[in-house]
């Protein structure tokens, strides 16, 4: 199943409306999530048109995803240590070295918006942590864990903020960054799908070989 975009909490659409697509996914059963965004690097070490692996987040949207009635896809209190999959990053690095693919790997930020930082706010966020910031991702990974669905993400990093030298942002130059290097995380996503289809493919194939009475399920 694929998203073409998605909905934003800055839009004004609620939580709720906002995870809505990661709710059917589960129902339809989906076990493996791939995010993407575009988002301000704060990391010195980051250059526009980077990718940034995320390995982790910190959520500043002003309404947690998961508040109200509990779901019964998960516990109320999940935990959040492996947010992002460890094995799925794992496969991500792989590919991007087989693929000579620069890749960077950090902690994304999620805020509410629609603007951009200002130099203080991305300063805080890296003294927090942060290597990226963004109005996205959050509230749809969280959601996601609490299904037991699987999650990797890739940040492009479209513009930099927070450094000595402040950089003005545009929304029409944040495009231009995300358009140059989706080319280069839809290769290694494409790859990761490959790859995992063959996995799950011998994995059907052993299931049945050991138990040849019994149909894969």
């Amino acid at each position: 199943m694929a998203m073409k975009g998605r909905f934003h909490y800055y839009e004004g659409y609620s939580m709720k409306e906002v995870t809505f697509p990661v709710r059917v996914m589960y129902e339809l059963g989906i076990k493996t999530l791939f995010v993407s965004n575009a988002a301000g690097g704060m990391n010195e070490s980051f250059l526009v048109g980077d990718l940034m692996i995320i390995t982790d987040h910190i959520n500043f949207f002003p309404e947690h995803p998961l508040r109200g009635k509990n779901f019964p896809t998960g516990p109320r209190f999940p935990d959040m240590h492996e947010t992002y999959d460890k094995k799925l990053i794992k496969l991500a690095t792989e590919i991007a070295r087989e693929k000579k693919i620069r890749v960077k790997y950090g902690v994304y930020v999620g805020v509410q918006g629609p603007t951009f930082e200002t130099p203080a706010e991305y300063k805080m966020y890296r003294l927090l942590g942060g290597d990226a910031v963004g109005m996205s991702t959050v509230p749809e990974v969280i959601v996601a864990h609490h299904c037991g669905i699987r999650t990797f993400g890739i940040s492009i990093i479209t513009d930099l903020g927070g450094f000595n030298s402040p950089v003005e942002v545009s929304h029409e130059e944040v495009q231009k960054a995300a358009n140059k290097a989706q080319p280069l995380m839809t290769t290694i996503m494409r790859e990761m799908i490959v790859q995992s289809e063959q996995v799950e493919s011998k994995r059907k194939e052993k299931f049945n070989t050991d138990h040849p009475t019994e149909p894969w399920k």
